[in-house]
């Protein structure tokens, strides 16, 4: 009788610490911290020297959020564009180093805050809403500078945002680099990450918690995290994509973009890097990461 008293107790303790954790656990995805974005003005001088001409935008997306972000129009245009999708807790400003890359090859440059970051309104949703945000801001692209060939870039956050677009914009081809396959094998990874353990603390010994974080997310903002699929996404995709992951992302470990790859090998190369940690291809890689991106695009109807 004591044996089965201390196994309900025991039950019970476990069942509220779970129920405990799920609240700040549901909380988290859905705030960022700050990341102030420079004067228009500041970011124009900045780049200068590739003489292209910054300029506000900005779109209402479907639910009513205000969208912002830059568009940059490089001085000898090359007749295609880009969207850069920035990580979580960045701004557009974040994608400026990638967006002198292809203003300097000619490319028109879309520098856009994600929901909930920067200038930009509501809260991150990591690909459910957001893929819609980018068919919406790829459609103001081709409504109003009409580019022979449409590209997106994405970096973490940014990169799974783009992958779950992909069978909704006509993107001629996209890069994306240390994207999540599912945000609910990331968050597992995450739980695991904040007790300094494997992920086997998220998906086995705190598992309930993180199931009903899920539930606490529908019910206050009506979003399910859980169906944030990058991996899915790409099934049945014909846009060409080029996947970068660093071997030592500790972050976003490097089997993410393996599962994302087995999902449609036709149409996705991946490149992984030696010595790279999440998103730093390009510093270790320095000019092949810079070839192998262009030739991607240029392979693929850019010039």
């Amino acid at each position: 009788m004591r044996t089965w008293r201390v196994v309900l107790k025991s039950a019970a303790c476990y069942s509220l610490l779970c129920a405990l954790l799920a609240i700040p656990l549901g909380e988290l995805p859905f705030h960022t911290l700050p990341n102030p974005v420079n004067n228009l003005q500041i970011v124009q001088s900045a780049t200068s020297t590739f003489g292209a001409v910054f300029e506000d935008v900005f779109i209402t997306s479907v639910d009513g959020v205000r969208l912002e972000g830059w568009v940059a129009r490089p001085a000898h245009a090359n007749g295609n564009a880009v969207i850069l999708l920035h990580g979580v807790g960045d701004s557009r400003q974040g994608m400026l180093g990638c967006a002198r890359l292809f203003l300097s090859q000619g490319y028109m440059v879309l520098l856009p805050d994600s929901r909930g970051h920067g200038t930009s309104g509501g809260f991150p949703t990591y690909g459910i809403r957001e893929a819609g945000d980018v068919r919406q801001w790829v459609g103001w692209l081709c409504s109003h500078e009409k580019p022979r060939c449409a590209f997106g870039m994405g970096e973490s956050m940014g990169a799974a945002i783009l992958l779950q677009a992909t069978k909704e914009v006509p993107f001629c081809a996209v890069v994306a680099e240390s994207p999540f396959a599912s945000f609910r094998e990331i968050a597992y990874i995450r739980v695991g990450q904040f007790f300094n353990a494997g992920d086997w603390v998220g998906r086995i010994a705190l598992r309930p918690a993180v199931e009903f974080a899920f539930l606490y997310g529908w019910m206050t903002r009506g979003v399910q995290l859980a169906h944030a699929s990058p991996a899915l996404s790409v099934v049945g995709s014909r846009v060409p994509i080029l996947l970068i992951h660093g071997l030592a992302d500790t972050n976003i470990p490097f089997q993410q973009s393996e599962t994302i790859l087995a999902h449609n090998p036709s149409y996705i190369t991946l490149w992984e890097v030696p010595g790279a940690g999440h998103i730093g291809a390009s510093r270790v890689a320095g000019w092949e990461f810079d070839t192998r991106v262009l030739d991607w695009f240029a392979s693929h109807g850019g010039e």
